[in-house]
């Protein structure tokens, strides 16, 4: 996400749970609309630095263009923080029109009865609803029906350090290589002496912890729920994927990164101490202006089957009245189209969410300045992301208490595997 917010932060969250039953029926104050006629729509958009500069670069340009909308933006929190803020509202029915919510928090959060139905707006949309990327798509519908609009896309891939891969003799990585390639590399370009690491992997349990595991859940044929949502659907491939994890720890070839919001894993690879990142593009900024020389490779794979997960954010509306629900939708249609969608991907580190804006020149030549960033962007053809169901929090919580287990060696695959589908099934069969 660049320097405008961690993708740690963006992560480390999922606490929508706990605040679910805060939820409201009730209406915002006021329709909005001023004694001038103009209609004034509250954004929280939860940006910091980078992101907030282009963001308000946006909206200045689409109040000139729209002079009878104007965009206030005083309220909110930054991103990490705004999804409590956003239940208290809703709670107390001072909810803002447009918010910026985490994508796996979309799902709950939609479950008021004050999140606008975007289902119709975005097929009316200039640039046809299929043509932006499936996981954009997929991650703002629930239950059939579109509950927000994409806000940022993105993709996990790994970045190599080039220098420690010629130091070690190593070859660097192709597309389509092995999982079984990954876990040898990761070996040989351990060097305790130097203190330098294979690659890295975030121990603290949260979300970070736990989406990199699920593109390998999925290339070996497994779901994170089940087609009828009662169930967990990786009991018969958990284990194998978590031994991924184990391998890495017996190797001593991983760098454990322990603490929420860290970013003690980035600061190790930018710091040429660590061979592989499995990352996103939002990375790419901070590792260039460390002077790594770098190579960027998709995700390996157990079958040759490209795989991997993208985890896109979404710009959610309220109701807060017919005229102010209007200018919202203008607000957001006119700000994800390709052009602006350019501006913002550019400015404030995020991949384009529709093939419309990816063929712009802009977004061209900023992809040929940025090595690698291409890699993340042919991703999205096959990226997937994780399931809009209100209990995927819990699920999420589960594995990452098994993926911890493994990172320090504290059971085996299977038995934290067996641990985790038993919490994991009990979370997915309570009413909601």
């Amino acid at each position: 996400m660049g320097a405008h917010l961690s993708r740690r932060d963006v992560l480390r969250g999922l606490g929508v749970t706990a605040l679910a039953g805060a939820i409201s029926g009730c209406a915002g104050t006021g329709d909005g609309v001023g004694p001038d006629g103009r209609v004034t729509i509250e954004l929280w958009h939860g940006q910091n630095d980078n992101g907030r500069k282009v963001i308000e670069a946006l909206i200045g340009d689409f109040q000139r263009s729209h002079p009878d909308i104007v965009v206030d933006t005083s309220g909110g929190a930054l991103a990490d923080g705004l999804l409590e803020k956003v239940m208290t509202a809703l709670a107390s029915g001072s909810h803002p029109d447009i918010a910026y919510i985490f994508g796996a928090d979309l799902p709950s959060v939609a479950r008021s009865p004050q999140v606008v139905d975007m289902t119709d707006e975005v097929h009316s949309w200039a640039v046809p609803w299929t043509d932006y990327w499936q996981p954009a798509r997929d991650a703002v519908t629930v239950n059939g029906r579109v509950r927000a609009v994409p806000a940022v896309v993105d993709t996990l891939a790994v970045v190599c350090n080039k220098s420690l891969f010629d130091q070690a003799g190593l070859e660097l990585p192709e597309p389509g290589w092995a999982w079984s390639k990954f876990l040898a590399t990761a070996k040989k370009l351990t060097d305790p002496a130097a203190g330098v690491f294979g690659t890295g992997w975030p121990g603290a349990g949260d979300e970070d912890t736990v989406w990199r595991l699920w593109p390998l859940v999925w290339n070996l044929g497994g779901e994170i729920i089940d087609s009828d949502g009662t169930g967990i659907g990786f009991r018969q491939v958990g284990a194998r994927a978590l031994g991924v994890v184990r391998q890495l720890a017996s190797d001593r070839s991983v760098y454990i990164d322990p603490k929420t919001g860290s970013e003690q894993m980035y600061q190790v690879f930018d710091a040429g101490r660590m061979g592989m990142l499995l990352t996103g593009p939002w990375q790419l900024p901070d590792i260039q202006q460390s002077g790594v020389d770098y190579h960027v490779v998709p995700m390996p794979t157990f079958d040759g089957r490209p795989a991997t997960i993208s985890g896109p954010d979404a710009w959610t509306l309220f109701d807060n009245g017919p005229a102010r629900v209007r200018a919202a939708r203008t607000f957001v249609r006119w700000l994800t189209q390709p052009a602006q969608d350019v501006r913002w991907d550019v400015g404030a580190g995020s991949l384009p969410l529709s093939k419309d804006a990816e063929n712009l020149k802009e977004w061209k030549d900023n992809s040929a300045q940025s090595e690698g960033l291409s890699i993340f962007v042919d991703a999205l053809a096959s990226a997937r992301v994780r399931p809009a169901h209100p209990a995927y929090p819990q699920v999420s919580q589960a594995v990452g208490t098994a993926i911890v287990s493994m990172l320090l060696g504290r059971s085996t695959p299977a038995q934290a595997m067996a641990a985790c589908a038993d919490e994991a099934d009990a979370a997915l069969i309570i009413p909601r």
